[in-house]
């Protein structure tokens, strides 16, 4: 049976994403950060790992795929959020948001899209 390992994400400066994603997650690096790759570690023990690789690709305006944040509640949701973008996510002007969202979309330093979702509201 497999399972997910890693989520790997593209990047143009790996450093600078690689810095976002383990204060965003409380990651480590498994091993040195390289200038075109690096894996991300939980730093509490086993779970997803998230990798940046150097890429060239353009951000896409709407990814086919995209990774979401739980959040326990709404006050945790927005408190999150403002960590987020203290750490240099950005908010991003989604124009597919329904009525009254249970999710926010941020990108990260990188421009690649991610939501943080309330999980309170099912």
């Amino acid at each position: 049976m497999l399972k997910v390992g890693s989520v790997v994400l593209g990047a143009s400066d790996v450093r600078r994403a690689a810095a976002f994603w383990r204060d965003a997650l409380g990651y480590v690096p498994r091993e040195d950060i390289e200038d075109d790759w690096v894996v991300l570690v939980p730093a509490d023990g086993p779970g997803v790992q998230i990798a940046v690789g150097l890429s060239g690709t353009p951000v896409q305006e709407h990814p086919r795929v995209h990774l979401d944040l739980y959040a326990g509640d709404a006050a945790d949701q927005a408190a999150e959020v403002e960590r987020l973008v203290s750490l240099g996510a950005r908010r991003v002007d989604w124009d597919f948001y329904p009525e009254d969202p249970d999710f926010v979309v941020l990108a990260d330093t990188e421009g690649n899209r991610f939501c943080v979702i309330d999980t309170s509201r099912g």
